[in-house]
This record gives C-alpha cells, sequence and structure tokens, in this order.
C-alpha cells in the first residue's frame, strides 16, 4: 500500500514516555510497524507498562475499541540491545526522544546516519536545541558540508517535537539543510498521527517553549521569593480543551513534563539568547539537585498550586495566524500582571 509519508516502519529512540508516547500514536493511529531502542532494560520494561496502561485507558474510556488496541501494541516490536543502532537500519523514519543534551544527540545522530539507509528521516523530538546542529553532525569528518553528499546527508534531518503532555499539536522544525521533500515527509506522517502541525524556525526553544518557559521560570523564581500566589490569578484556554475549566494547572505541566526537562530546555534558552528571562531560576536548580523530577520518578512538584494553567502546545498558536485560538483571560490580582514588569 502506498503511503504519503513513505513510513511504513518507524524507529524510536528512547522508551521514556516521550518515546512510547510517539510509538503508541504512531501505531495506532498512522498503523505503522514501530521499532523501539533504549539502552537500558528497566527503561524499556517500565515503558512497556505504561503503554499498556495508555491502552487499557483508552479502551476503558472509549476512545478506542478492544481490537484496534490489540493491533496497535501488536505493531511495537523492542529491539534487542546487542543489536544496538543495527536493529534500526530496515525503518523509513527514526524518531530520537532522549534527553536534552546537545551531545548526546550529535553523537546518536553520527551514528544513525551511518547506520540507516540514505533515504530514512533523521527526526529529533528535542524541544529546544538547535536542528541545524545536530543535522551538521551527520555528516562524516571526511566529507565537507558543502559536498553534495554532505549536503543529502544533513538534508534528511527534520525537527518534530510531539509535546509532552502529548497534546493535538505538533511542532515541525526545518534546520538549514533540511530539504523540501523530508519536511513535507515529516508533515504528512505527523497528519497521519493525528495531529495539527505547526511550523517554526530553528531558534532557541522554537516557538512553544520560548513563550512556555518565562511562565513556568519567573513562577519559580516568584515562589522562591515568597511572592504572593494571588497574582497568578489567571487561566488560558484554548479551543483543543473544553471549556470546563479542568485545564492542567502549572504543577501538572511542569511535573510531567520533568523538572530537570525544564532546566535543560532553559539552560539552552538561556546560552542561546544570553536573555535573563531565560536564566533557570535558583529553586528549579535545587529542585533538580535534589531529583525532585516530578512524575518521570513518581512525584509532583512541591509547593505548586493550581489555577496556573499554560500549556505548552496550546501556548504556541498564539504565534501562528492560521491557527485560531481563544484567550480567557480571568482578572489578575496585581495590576502589573504576571511577569510584574
Amino acid at each position: 500500500m502506498s503511503i504519503s509519508h513513505g513510513v511504513k516502519k518507524l524507529g524510536v529512540l528512547g522508551a521514556g514516555q516521550m518515546g512510547l508516547g510517539i510509538a503508541y500514536v504512531a501505531a495506532l493511529r498512522a498503523k505503522v510497524d514501530v521499532l523501539i531502542y533504549d539502552k537500558s532494560t528497566e527503561q524499556i520494561e517500565r515503558g512497556l507498562k505504561l503503554m499498556d496502561k495508555l491502552i487499557a485507558k483508552d479502551v476503558a474510556n472509549g476512545k478506542i475499541v478492544d481490537h484496534d488496541a490489540q493491533a496497535a501494541r501488536a505493531r511495537v516490536t523492542v529491539v534487542p540491545q546487542e543489536r544496538g543502532f543495527a536493529g534500526l537500519r530496515d525503518v523509513d523514519m527514526v524518531v530520537e526522544a532522549v534527553s536534552e543534551n546537545l551531545s548526546l544527540k550529535q553523537k546518536m545522530f553520527g551514528s544513525l546516519a551511518q547506520e540507516l539507509h540514505p533515504n530514512a528521516i533523521l527526526a529529533s523530538n528535542t524541544s529546544s536545541i538547535s536542528i541545524t546542529k545536530i543535522a551538521a553532525a551527520t555528516i562524516p569528518p571526511n566529507l565537507s558540508a558543502a559536498s553534495e553528499k554532505g549536503k543529502a546527508t544533513a538534508s534528511r534531518v527534520v525537527g518534530l517535537h510531539f509535546f509532552n503532555p502529548v497534546p493535538k499539536l505538533v511542532e515541525l522544525i526545518s534546520a538549514l539543510q533540511t530539504s523540501k521533500e523530508t519536511l513535507g515527509r515529516a508533515r504528512a506522517f505527523a497528519i497521519a498521527c493525528g495531529k495539527e502541525v505547526t511550523t517554526s524556525k530553528d531558534v532557541p526553544g522554537f516557538v512553544s517553549n520560548a513563550l512556555l518557559m518565562p511562565f513556568i521560570n519567573e513562577k519559580n523564581v516568584n515562589t522562591g521569593n515568597h511572592v504572593s500566589r494571588k497574582r497568578y490569578g489567571f487561566a488560558r484556554r484554548y479551543r483543543h480543551y473544553p471549556k470546563t475549566g479542568d485545564e492542567p494547572s502549572y504543577g501538572s505541566i511542569t511535573a510531567r513534563i520533568g523538572l530537570d526537562t525544564c532546566l535543560a530546555i532553559q539552560q539552552t534558552l538561556y546560552q542561546g539568547t544570553g536573555d535573563s528571562k531565560y536564566r533557570p531560576s535558583v529553586l528549579l536548580e535545587r529542585m533538580v539537585d535534589a531529583q525532585w523530577y516530578g512524575r518521570k520518578n513518581g512525584g509532583n512538584v512541591p509547593g505548586s498550586e493550581k489555577g496556573y494553567a499554560i500549556w505548552a502546545g496550546r501556548v504556541a498558536e498564539f504565534a501562528f495566524p492560521e491557527i485560531s485560538s481563544t484567550l480567557v483571560a480571568m482578572p489578575y490580582n496585581d495590576s502589573s500582571g504576571p511577569n510584574g514588569r
């Protein structure tokens, strides 16, 4: 069967909550076979348990029927650890979903470019790191980036940012080297996964986190400084959410994303822009020092309150005129606004 995106088999690097979430929607919605690779056996086991939990929950809530759920689960296979990246040689596209660490991603993409066939798309789920830098790492040392082979190698790298928690939106990011064909296929694949695709330039944090992280960071700064919580008496609601007032709170979002991930994103933003609004708060750094990462290691954010409802994927919509959204502003306790300036 001809598939517009050309992806019949997907590889996913990383069996954390993001990797498993991507594997799940790809198997369920795009109906493609998925190979998952993670160097940690424990992470694989936890990830598969999470997938089974997601499937059971969706069936119980009537979102999918049991037959479709079982078919999706059967499409997901784990790559044996001893095979490494070689176990992904037959995939048409790989999505990397590992930690927000540039050197780690560069090393992985350099290896993937050597192992996978030359037509395979190399996608990163990074939420802040430069796709151009990642693409450059795929070019072997003996090749020039200006050579035809060097250009072809880097042209298949693209950013495909599935949000965490996973809403309907996906952010598509082109490196300077990314080809139009790669962009088109990546977009078609995300749509096949049931996502609404929007594009961002390759700038630190792209759009979503460039907007979201200052809210999270300033909240941490003011909490650490014992500033009154009443000034945060506002919420933003978006069209992909029922207008029920049940939008995720600040604590829920941060706990799901992971405090360590939030810190890594803010460090990337601060280093990439030099803008002080992205400088991570001491409180966030200390919570990460304490290994308080959020739900990924069994906890929420200490001291966080409900009512600070900022949603990463929905905040991103304000930057795109082609996407209509609704802002419902609730009264501020402080006339200076949430930023206090």
